[in-house]
């Protein structure tokens, strides 16, 4: 019986050097797709539920040792995005018809340019973002059409600790300095 063909692997693209990830100052990330699985449970009543990843707090905590913001820019509203983003500790902005907009609101407030941050997303929504950023990240199982945005492709899925292997990347490039 003849072997069966393996599946391509998912690699990242290459990660920037350390003296280019130590420049970034904020790291704004998609909710669904990104701290979830873009998996939606809905109950007959219509309460939804999504999955996330545990171990992406541990990595949110050490971004912030390290001293970089983190915010969620969302365009849905939901309570589960609040929920989750209070639990974690991360302001959350929702509802955001134009991320690209709530993005450079924030950043001016910080008092930072787009170059000190990095996006990380997963669809076309996310694209006006990803491209202006200076380190934009996608998800290993991100949209075709937001590929080729991106500077760095985790190699682990959303909602599957994509959001802390962003975090151990830029964490650990500020720890090294």
């Amino acid at each position: 019986m003849p072997a069966r063909p393996r599946k391509k692997a998912v690699t990242a693209k290459r990660a920037p050097a350390a003296s280019q990830l130590k420049k970034i100052r904020l790291v704004a990330f998609d909710f669904d797709g990104v701290f979830t699985d873009n998996t939606v449970l809905v109950s007959d009543d219509g309460h939804e539920s999504v999955r996330c990843w545990r171990s992406d707090g541990l990595g949110l905590r050490e971004l912030e040792r390290a001293g970089v913001a983190m915010v969620i820019v969302s365009t849905e509203t939901n309570a589960v995005v609040r929920h989750r983003s209070a639990k974690l500790k991360v302001r959350c902005y929702q509802g955001c018809e134009d991320k690209l907009q709530v993005l450079t609101e924030i950043i001016t407030a910080m008092g930072i340019s787009f170059g000190e941050v990095a996006f990380v997303g997963n669809d076309s929504n996310d694209l006006a973002c990803l491209r202006a950023v200076g380190f934009p990240v996608v998800v290993a199982d991100a949209h075709p059409s937001v590929r080729r945005a991106a500077r760095y492709r985790t190699r682990l899925p959303g909602g599957r600790g994509a959001v802390r292997e962003v975090c151990d990347l830029i964490s650990g490039a500020h720890d090294r300095g």
